[in-house]
């Protein structure tokens, strides 16, 4: 049997994706060193919240929002953030961040007794509204994402934010479909959060 292969397979450069979309954010920091990747955490967001496609998202995540244009923004004027990814709607990827760098997403912390997350992890923030549905195109991209990103660094976990910070974050939320991203990821061996495990 002929096996079918990607043929333009995705590749890294100092922890930069070929497949992605790269707009450089400010707001990133150095890992402890010899820290080892090992988990990927799923956020949802959208700015506004609940309107989609506006670019409001990269330009906060590059310091660049104006804080004036909506009335929601005052709420969260100065807040200097980060992902290392951002999957729209329609599966468009960006990164912000080398994965090698700590973004500033994961905020205080905590995933199998280890504390910082952003020190262990990679962030990828899916276009939407906590709580509600994504679309077929953000599970396509966030399972292709999680392959790219387990040949690269030694993935062993996936998490939502509201897992690494319970009662602090509740993204991605209940819309979120855990069973799907795990069916799509049969051979990556790695573990879900207790609470997402299929029947």
């Amino acid at each position: 049997m002929t096996r079918c292969t990607d043929p333009h397979p995705p590749r890294w450069q100092q922890g930069w994706l070929s497949t992605a979309r790269q707009l450089p954010s400010p707001n990133f920091g150095p890992r402890p060193v010899g820290m080892p990747v090992d988990l990927v955490v799923v956020h949802s967001i959208s700015l506004p919240p609940g309107q989609y496609g506006t670019g409001c998202v990269q330009q906060l995540f590059t310091n660049q929002l104006d804080w004036e244009a909506h009335p929601y923004f005052q709420g969260i004027r100065g807040l200097e953030v980060s992902a290392h990814f951002f999957i729209e709607r329609d599966g468009t990827l960006w990164q912000f961040v080398s994965t090698e760098d700590r973004a500033w997403h994961a905020g205080q912390s905590q995933w199998c007794e280890r504390r910082n997350c952003n020190d262990f992890s990679i962030g990828i923030e899916l276009e939407g509204l906590e709580g509600q549905t994504f679309e077929p195109p953000q599970y396509h991209a966030l399972a292709q994402l999680c392959q790219a990103l387990a040949a690269h660094h030694p993935i062993r976990h996936i998490a939502g934010h509201e897992h690494i910070a319970p009662g602090r974050k509740q993204d991605p939320g209940p819309g979120f479909d855990w069973p799907r991203l795990q069916a799509a990821l049969p051979q990556l061996g790695v573990d879900y959060p207790a609470a997402t495990q299929k029947a």
